[in-house]
Formats: C-alpha cells, structure tokens, sequence
C-alpha cells in the first residue's frame, strides 16, 4: 500500500464486511490498522486477495470506539441539520403568513431534509450495507413527503385563490439560498462524500439550491402578474424535484 489508489482499492474490498468499525490508513509507512468486533480471517483473506503483499502484522484488543473521520461526520452532519430544521421553521412560518405555497412547500423540503440529516447521524460508522438502508429509507420517505405536498397544490389551485407576499417570498427564498450554499459547500468539502449516505444528503441540498431559485423567481412573477398561479406552479414543480431527487437516492441503496 503505497499510494491514495491502492487505499481506494482496500477500501473497496473491505467495505462489505460488517465486523469493520473503522480503517486506519498509514500510507508513509505502509500500514493498515483495522478496528474490528469479530474474527480477522476474512479481512486478511480479502486483503492477501487484493495481490498487494499484504499480510497480518499482530492483533490486540482496544477499548477505543469513536474515531476523528466519524466524529468530523457526525459534526457536519449536526451544522447542516441544525441549518436546514431552522429554515424549516422560518419557511413554515413565513409561508402562512404570507399565504405562499412555494415556501410552504420548501420549508417541508427542509424538514424533510433535516429527517435525512438526522437519519444519516445514525449511519456514521456503519457499514456498506447499513448506509444503503439509510438511503433507501431516506428515498421513499422524500416520496411520501411529495405525494402529501401535491395532494396540498391540488387542493389549493381548485380552491380559493390567495395571493402570496411577493417581498416576503423573495427574501425568505435568497436567504434559503443561501443557507443551502453554505451545506452543499461543507459537504462537498467532506471526506466521506462517495458514502451513500453522505451522497443521499447531498442529493437533497443541491435539490434545495434549485427549489430556492424557483421560489425567488415565482416571487418575481407573482408581482409582475398580479396573481397567484406562479407560487403554486413552483410548489408543483418542487415536488417533482422532490421525487427526483428520491429516485437517484434509490438508485444509490441498489
């Protein structure tokens, strides 16, 4: 093991093996320390396969169960949680005063979005398979939470039509925006973004920098003609995003 492409290969082989806590890679030194709860036979075997001269240098027992990579994850993972469940409430609460189904219906993104944060808080660590069951559990939950956002459009377009606060649209979605940005960036930044469950959480973020785009341009329009329609309009194409974004997620837990 001599270079970042060998590490990747390791990775690669030994990531299907649930007894793995964690991999130590000391490249300089050509040394892989692994953190294991069960019998180390399959893990030397994999790694005699992998054909790099490997082998086993000793085993000893250790009582340490947190790791730095994981705990920098679970840090991450509370900043962007913590961000999106309070832009949950600021959507929300903005929305129902200013009568917008399009911040309605992202600050229910947000919610949802935290629910995957939180959901993904519990894959730190976990193994191959574990994260996989996070996103796939992450996917059908964003299509739940979109049939319920249409059922809501539908009954408001056949309805009595409000119109929405364009001012309150317009500021509430450029700090949205903005909020969104800052998540995609740490995220993008971690090291563990080719996880499942870090690529399902970004698939969400980078859904909301859309969605807060359309909300902004429906505030515009909104004001220019005079009538609600663009405000449901991108309600409704929020949830087709919605449901995108919740089948490239199934796609990552296959």
């Amino acid at each position: 093991m001599d270079c970042p492409s060998e590490e990747n290969l390791i990775r690669m082989k030994l990531d299907g093996i649930s007894s793995i806590t964690n991999l130590d890679f000391d490249i300089p030194n050509r040394k892989l320390t692994v953190f294991l709860s069960g019998e180390i036979d399959q893990i030397e075997k994999s790694v005699i396969e992998l054909n790099l001269g490997g082998k086993k240098i000793s085993t000893e027992h250790t009582e340490k169960t947190d790791f730095e990579e994981h705990a920098n994850q679970r840090k991450l993972l509370w900043t962007v949680l913590g961000i999106n469940f309070a832009f949950f409430i600021i959507e929300m609460a903005t929305g129902i005063i200013s009568k917008s189904m399009g911040l309605v219906a992202d600050s229910l993104d947000m919610l949802a979005d935290s629910f995957v944060y939180g959901i993904s808080l519990f894959a730190v660590g976990g193994t191959l398979i574990k994260k996989k069951r996070i996103a796939k559990l992450a996917g059908y939950f964003q299509i739940v939470l979109a049939i319920i956002g249409f059922v809501e459009i539908l009954r408001r377009f056949f309805g009595h039509e409000n119109l929405p606060n364009f001012k309150t649209m317009i500021i509430v979605s450029i700090f949205a925006l903005v909020a969104n940005g800052i998540c995609l960036y740490l995220m993008q930044k971690s090291k563990s973004k080719e996880e499942a469950h870090m690529k399902a959480s970004m698939i969400f973020t980078s859904n909301d920098v859309i969605i807060n785009l359309g909300v902004l341009t429906a505030g515009l329009l909104v004001n220019w003609l005079n009538s609600g329609k663009p405000d449901l309009i991108i309600g409704t194409i929020v949830f087709v995003l919605v449901i995108q974004g919740a089948f490239r997620i199934l796609k990552l837990s296959k």
